[in-house]
């Protein structure tokens, strides 16, 4: 498969079978996410994988709110991954005060793209999901104080259709050598 036709598959999936996933697969996605690029090679994540089922359950409790009830589907699914925010090298924080960018943010999009397109490449649906309760998932956890919680990630074999990708028009989202 080609990164083209690898991108086109990798969707937000919403509806899981319940069919595990083994563990080689869910250990060559992080053997991937290990080999993605950060500032200063910072490497500012670490990934905890939840595959037992009542931890993984009340991690999917916490990801959907009371009164709007997003991300209901994240009970479907047999695997989780919370990725955790860890310092940045000294450098990359330097650099990222000086030029008021934080790198880290920047990091944690790469290796969460990594997680899903090789998630996708290996036949595995992911989503990832940012609306959920960070004190319960951290205490869940066992997350040290003072660490963040980016994203949470809903991982499995999909059991829905591939959807038709909705996205702005070419045109609409570059431009050459002027805005």
């Amino acid at each position: 498969m080609n990164f083209y036709d690898l991108a086109q598959l990798r969707q937000s999936t919403r509806k899981y079978s319940s069919k595990q996933v083994e563990r080689d697969k869910i250990d060559k996605i992080i053997e991937s996410c290990r080999l993605a690029p950060s500032a200063c090679n910072s490497q500012p994540w670490k990934f905890i994988v939840i595959d037992d089922a009542n931890l993984k359950k009340q991690i999917s409790d916490s990801s959907y709110g009371s009164v709007l009830r997003f991300n209901r589907f994240a009970n479907e699914c047999p695997v989780m991954a919370a990725l955790i925010i860890e310092p940045p090298k000294l450098l990359a924080k330097i650099g990222g005060a000086i030029k008021d960018k934080d790198f880290f943010f920047m990091d944690i999009g790469i290796v969460a793209s990594y997680f899903c397109l090789q998630a996708a490449e290996l036949g595995l649906g992911t989503c990832m999901l940012g609306w959920f309760d960070e004190p319960k998932v951290k205490k869940l956890l066992e997350i040290p104080s003072g660490k963040r919680v980016a994203l949470l990630f809903t991982l499995g074999y999909e059991a829905g259709k591939q959807r038709t990708k909705i996205r702005k028009n070419i045109n609409d989202i570059f431009s050459y050598n002027k805005y």
